[in-house]
């Protein structure tokens, strides 16, 4: 084990650390500005020259090679260059760093200093200590010196980083020494002290910058707003006013009813006042009304709260993002749908009834070959069947069309019968199934079967690497969950988010898999016209449940 340091050795290492930090900002100071031409580092065998002014190449060289990260910032704050010390700092690729914010690499109890060195540096050179995280989010304490430069596309800020943990250990290392010494323990006792009341105060004083809120808001595309916790509207972006061709005073408060479209007002309304009220996310689709030419464009609200310490909701923040293109796309989509899904229904209606009539044909003994063709061809009229049934159930969802009588049923017939036909079309699975009360439910048996089967098939689709499926029925509170577990690849987080969205559909090099990616968004309308809810739970790489709800009969 290596023998601790004295306070001496400790001390005077530390010194020599600080007067190589100072050398090095001193020579990199000078190289910025030009105050050398050249640069003569000494190597294992000799010294060797580098021109700075003649040799662009040399200074990037030069550059990139130096321990200190250095940054080039543009007046908006975003990252034009930088090296790869710096990128090695904050755990990320060049290509990750480049057009990032350079605030965010900035931590939250740093970011007050940076802004003031941010603005004044563009008069004059100044340096801080601030506090920079890593994609991890570990921080690391380091010097940052901050100057304006001249470049060909305009002004830029340089920025210098230079990691100041080894300085920081040394000086922790002198802290504990000195915290042995009774003369120190009162100095330390009051510069904690000291320390909390400060940490205290800028604790209180850390509020969001009103103006680079509005900087930001001001240069996104969508309309913003911010609204205070009983409703009323205080802040609009540029581009509110640019679309609705309002003024402030015109839209203050609540500005729905002369915004919107008459058919949208009331539901909108009624979402933003259930929001305010609960404290959960606003989101709604409306149309708003351009100053321009009168006409209405399909918007996605979205309005998120901002709790100070106590949890206490201080303000809104929300945007409206126009989505009237990919509402028509869909439009299209949906129309051609409906077209196909019929006109491909009655010519494979007809194609299955002549290969049914030459399977009966009984003049002539067909040879085995024909008959395996036309299995291996029913076979594929099957599955294009399902899948003109998806289309056409899709279809009839968007058109509000999908009805079917609803009775009273029994869920453990249903799961039983599922089962069963899973067994027979899949004899190398596992079933192991937990159904063993009779759980009334008020719903269409075909509909919740072709829910489970969906669930059923999925989980064998998705798990090709084990041979195992659960199935299970309990109860709780008033109601039923019927799940459905595989051991399969899983899904990830953003794959759950999107998994009942039309046409999604898993992507997984090792396991290729056919289907439109409509079969859990038709479940799940099935699932909500039945007053219930369809959901997953999944990790990656482990396997996935899928389930329904369905509230009990009585």
């Amino acid at each position: 084990m290596e023998p601790s340091k004295s306070y001496e050795q400790l001390l005077s290492e530390n010194q020599e650390l600080q007067w190589r930090l100072e050398e090095a900002n001193d020579t990199i100071e000078a190289i910025r500005t030009g105050q050398v031409d050249a640069l003569v580092v000494k190597n294992e065998n000799s010294h060797q020259l580098y021109t700075l002014k003649s040799s662009d190449h040399t200074y990037r060289v030069f550059i990139e090679k130096m321990s200190e990260g250095a940054v080039t910032i543009n007046r908006e704050g975003f990252i034009l260059y930088c090296n790869s010390s710096f990128a090695n700092l904050v755990k990320c690729s060049l290509e990750k760093v480049i057009g990032v914010p350079f605030e965010t690499f900035v931590a939250d109890g740093s970011k007050k200093k940076y802004y003031k060195l941010n603005k004044a540096g563009w008069g004059t050179d100044n340096k801080e200590e601030l506090f920079i995280k890593d994609r991890f989010d570990k921080l690391t304490c380091c010097l940052c010196s901050f100057a304006a430069l001249e470049m060909d596309g305009g002004a830029a800020l340089s920025v210098i980083i230079t990691d100041l943990t080894i300085q920081k250990d040394s000086q922790m290392l002198l802290k504990l020494q000195n915290e042995k010494l009774e003369a120190a323990q009162n100095l330390t006792v009051r510069q904690n002290d000291e320390l909390e009341t400060t940490v205290k105060e800028r604790t209180k004083d850390l509020l969001v910058s009103r103006e680079n809120f509005k900087l930001l808001a001001n240069h996104i595309t969508q309309m913003s707003w911010t609204n205070l916790p009983n409703g009323d509207i205080n802040f609009y972006n540029q581009r509110w006013f640019e679309y609705t061709g309002l003024s402030y005073k015109e839209t203050n408060g609540w500005p729905w009813r002369v915004v919107l479209h008459p058919d949208d007002v009331e539901e909108t309304i009624a979402r933003y006042i259930e929001s305010l009220r609960t404290g959960k996310i606003f989101e709604i689709e409306n149309r708003y009304r351009r100053g321009r030419d009168g006409t209405y464009r399909w918007h996605l609200n979205r309005a998120v709260p901002l709790k100070n310490e106590k949890g206490e909701i201080t303000f809104w923040v929300g945007t409206a993002t126009d989505i009237e293109d990919q509402k028509r796309e869909l439009e299209r989509k949906d129309e051609f749908i409906g077209v196909a899904s019929h006109e491909l229904k009655t010519p494979l209606t007809s194609l299955k009834g002549y290969l049914q009539l030459i399977s009966m044909h009984k003049t002539d003994e067909l040879p085995v070959m024909i008959k395996q063709y036309i299995g291996k061809a029913n076979i594929a009229i099957k599955k294009l069947q399902f899948l003109v049934d998806d289309l056409l159930d899709v279809s009839k969802i968007k058109a509000g069309r999908l009805n079917y009588n609803i009775d009273t049923v029994n869920l453990r017939t249903i799961t039983d019968a599922c089962v069963e036909n899973s067994v027979h079309m899949n004899p190398s699975y596992t079933f192991e199934v937990d159904n063993c009360t009779d759980y009334m439910v008020k719903g269409n048996s075909e509909r919740l079967e072709q829910v489970l089967m969906n669930l059923i098939n999925n989980a064998i689709k998705y798990s090709q690497g084990s041979k195992r499926v659960i199935v299970k029925t309990r109860k709780y509170e008033n109601w039923v969950r019927v799940s459905v577990t595989d051991f399969g690849i899983g899904l990830s987080e953003e794959q759950q988010f999107k998994i009942f969205e039309r046409f999604y559909r898993v992507e997984d090099k090792k396991n290729m898999t056919s289907g439109l990616g409509m079969g859990l968004y038709i479940s799940s309308e099935i699932v909500n016209t039945h007053n219930g809810k369809l959901g997953v739970e999944s990790k990656l790489g482990e396997g996935s449940t899928f389930y329904f709800d369905l509230p009990l009969e009585g």
